[in-house]
């Protein structure tokens, strides 16, 4: 396993904000305590021509002046572009460390699913798995699957790649519940909204049923919107999933013969390096 991490994504914050850098901050050295065999790489931050094939310059130039707080939830924080530069590279980086045949995770933030084209948004200002994407298919590849099991709904990611042919997205997400989107599907676009408390064990049978429809598109490299806030301690939605769903998702990882790479969005408990390790845990168990 290939870890890209940063340890400036830690130097920003918010009083009270529950995209905290704690939440990386306590998962890098449990990962390292765990798991001495890891592979950890500093990302390379992305380029504005990579940008550029998911956002407006318009929307590059906002981020890059950072002048206002975004919304309610994604303030301007000094220097959030070079920060948002730097986990959209992990994006691609570890996209890349998968299409050379390596398991790749990227722990960092900010997390990107909500940004869209032009618009920062949700703690996210740039679509880092949308980016990650488009560069793999820039660079050769012909298909892209994205399987986004955050309980939020990945509209960002959604807007970026709606309708393009060579990109199959799957959002599997608590309804309703912030953004307020992902009702219905559409072309490329498969949305599986779930509504609050539904038992675990229907949520994982639909998790299943949406990365088997994405198997089916026969991608040439897997990209996982790993987000950890359907846990049932999370305290932005109200799922019911346990520590051991994780790591089903990541053992249904280790079964796949794709290339696959994960980046981390949300979860926001202070369980989450637990269920971060459990997901890795048995992604890459022999």
């Amino acid at each position: 396993m290939i870890i890209f991490h940063d340890a400036r994504c830690l130097e920003y914050s918010t009083p009270g904000h529950p995209e905290r850098p704690t939440r990386i901050a306590c998962t890098a050295p449990l990962l390292k305590d765990r798991h001495p065999d890891w592979e950890w790489r500093e990302p390379i931050a992305a380029s504005e021509s990579a940008l550029l094939r998911a956002h407006s310059s318009d929307h590059l130039a906002r981020i890059r002046a950072a002048a206002h707080d975004f919304d309610a939830d994604t303030p301007a924080y000094p220097n959030i572009y070079e920060h948002a530069l730097r986990t959209a590279g992990a994006a691609i980086d570890a996209a890349q460390a998968a299409l050379h045949g390596e398991r790749a995770f990227s722990l960092m933030r900010p997390p990107g699913h909500h940004a869209s084209r032009d618009r920062a948004m949700g703690f996210c200002y740039f679509s880092n798995i949308a980016i990650a994407a488009l560069d793999a298919l820039e660079g050769g590849a012909k298909r892209v699957g994205i399987w986004d099991f955050d309980a939020h709904h990945g509209n960002g990611t959604e807007a970026v790649v709606a309708h393009n042919p060579q990109i199959a997205f799957a959002s599997i997400h608590q309804f309703p519940a912030y953004p307020g989107t992902g009702e219905k599907s559409f072309a490329n676009i498969s949305n599986y909204p779930v509504a609050p408390y539904t038992p675990r064990t229907q949520y994982v049978d639909i998790a299943e049923h949406a990365m088997k429809k994405l198997v089916q598109f026969k991608p040439d490299l897997l990209l996982v919107s790993a987000g950890f806030d359907a846990y049932s301690g999370d305290p932005l939605v109200q799922m019911t999933l346990e520590q051991e769903d994780f790591a089903k998702f990541g053992q249904w990882l280790r079964e796949l013969d794709i290339p696959t790479a994960a980046i981390l969005e949300g979860g926001y408990g202070g369980d989450l390096p637990e269920l971060i390790d459990g997901f890795l845990t048995a992604w890459t168990s022999k």
